[in-house]
């Protein structure tokens, strides 16, 4: 009986909210750097073999998903380490460490604790909104594109040549006009539409896109967790004041009473 109390005071320990959204998070940006560092190398190779064959057309595009690739390496490491140290809060401000910790001490640095922790998780959570929306960008690109092979394909169309069927790039941005050849036709249409990459990028950027988006709900989540431990620290500390207040009256009250009595038994 003894374990089984103490299994369940650990039990009531654990911040599930927190819990919660710290795997929700975790899994969004797993989703999002995994997915889209993949979706870019494949991006890269479609681009490289039918849309700019000269290295100079797209050296910039190279170095800037490059530098995405790396980005994309931080956010893992940064956040891997931020949720976790957002559980911890959590357990921090659950009434199971108040206990081990002392009131005072969780009080006093908890609610700046639970305050910074705010402000950054508000900052990330409108970056990665900003993240979310950029994501959806590739996939649009390749859903016109997959839109394009889809109608060569259909026998509704009443095509009598796919030649005059092209898909150009060069309208996203995504490569100068410059480059060479920048546009994909017919058969050379055909080949991209059929290539596996092309459906494994096109799908990955979906997933990439849907974790950012998870990402976006897990940090949306925290705001509501850490708002609630702030409140509650703040609330705590009212009350730890108030019960100084009155233990300080009743301190008085009652040296005024001793006062009383012995001025009466003096006379």
């Amino acid at each position: 009986m003894g374990c089984l109390e103490c299994c369940l005071r650990c039990l009531g320990g654990v911040p599930y909210a927190s819990l919660i959204a710290t795997i929700l998070c975790f899994s969004g940006v797993a989703l999002f750097c995994g997915c889209g560092h993949v979706a870019l190398t494949g991006t890269m190779g479609i681009l490289e073999t039918h849309f700019s064959r000269i290295t100079a057309d797209h050296a910039t595009l190279t170095d800037v998903v490059q530098l995405m690739q790396y980005v994309i390496y931080g956010l893992a490491s940064f956040f891997f380490l931020y949720g976790i140290i957002l559980l911890a809060e959590g357990f921090y401000s659950t009434s199971a460490m108040k206990e081990m910790h002392g009131e005072f001490k969780s009080t006093l640095c908890g609610r700046c604790i639970s305050a910074m922790f705010i402000f950054l998780t508000y900052i990330l959570a409108v970056a990665w909104l900003g993240v979310f929306g950029f994501s959806a960008v590739p996939v649009f690109v390749f859903y016109n594109m997959w839109s394009t092979c889809v109608s060569m394909r259909s026998p509704l169309e009443n095509l009598t040549s796919i030649d005059g069927i092209c898909v150009d790039v060069r309208q996203y941005g995504i490569i100068p006009w410059n480059a060479t050849p920048g546009k994909a036709c017919g058969s050379t249409l055909a080949d991209i539409c059929n290539s596996s990459e092309f459906y494994l990028s096109y799908h990955l950027y979906i997933v990439a896109c849907a974790g950012a988006g998870a990402t976006v709900v897990a940090l949306i989540h925290f705001l509501m967790i850490l708002s609630a431990n702030w409140a509650y620290l703040k609330d705590f500390s009212l009350s730890l004041a108030y019960q100084d207040v009155k233990l300080q009256e009743e301190r008085e009250l009652h040296q005024l009473q001793s006062r009383a009595k012995h001025c009466l038994n003096s006379c």
